[in-house]
């Protein structure tokens, strides 16, 4: 049987209204669970406004998997107006996590994790972050989680005999990626939203994956200092 670990995003959205959401992702292939059961809504289906850089085919799949995985926040949180004000619990096997914040930066985060472990090919390169998620994370947390995951991913690349990118070219490619499917999921949100927040969520996601290819490398060195120890004292990690 595989193992699961579960995050719980709790949203008090008023005094007398909140909104709980728990996910279980699986521990081995850090796909998310889909325990509803209600039926996917319509606008799920893959061939409804599929990307245009989609690899999967809709003779083989019927919708979308990272649709699939926002339509039971749709259905929940569609009525909520983006610049709300609301308190956010976040429950990990590890910690809570507690903030008061705006609703689309609280979805924002909750959408981030949950896009991450869709099933998507190309939200895939983003499950090790699921697997250590930091709600509401700034930017600059997140871009420095995220070069760490993809050069770590190379380390394992080249354990397997494939080339590493040690230059980090792939994660700008992953991120370019990203931006055409965020462009055409916020196309379906915005037939099926009654409000904003979940919309205005995605594009808080996308205005990052916008600055991440222009600003990699100028960050990378940015954080050279901060790993001063390797280079002073370099005799002191080396193999002997």
């Amino acid at each position: 049987m595989n193992k699961s670990f579960k995050i719980t995003y709790e949203f008090c959205l008023s005094d007398d209204e909140s909104v709980r959401f728990d996910f279980k992702i699986c521990s081995s292939s850090l796909q998310i669970s889909h325990d509803t059961v209600n039926p996917p809504s319509e606008w799920t289906r893959l061939s409804n406004k599929q990307c245009t850089n989609c690899p999967l085919s809709v003779d083989q799949i019927q919708n979308c998997p990272l649709a699939l995985s926002l339509d039971p926040i749709l259905q929940d949180m569609s009525k909520v107006i983006s610049y709300e004000n609301i308190s956010i619990k976040v429950t990990t096997n590890q910690r809570v996590i507690s903030q008061n914040t705006t609703a689309q930066r609280g979805l924002s985060s909750l959408m981030g994790l949950v896009i991450a472990t869709s099933g998507c090919p190309h939200t895939s390169f983003f499950k090790p972050m699921a697997r250590f998620h930091l709600p509401m994370a700034e930017s600059s947390e997140t871009l420095y989680r995220a070069a760490s995951m993809y050069l770590l991913s190379q380390y394992h690349r080249q354990v397997e005999g494939h080339t590493p990118d040690w230059n980090m070219e792939g994660l700008q490619n992953v991120y370019k990626n990203m931006q055409v499917v965020n462009r055409h999921i916020a196309n379906r949100l915005r037939e099926v939203c009654e409000k904003d927040a979940m919309l205005n969520a995605l594009i808080l996601l996308d205005l990052f994956t916008q600055t991440v290819p222009p600003s990699i490398d100028e960050y990378m060195i940015e954080m050279k200092d901060w790993f001063s120890a390797y280079f002073d004292f370099s005799d002191l990690i080396e193999p002997k």
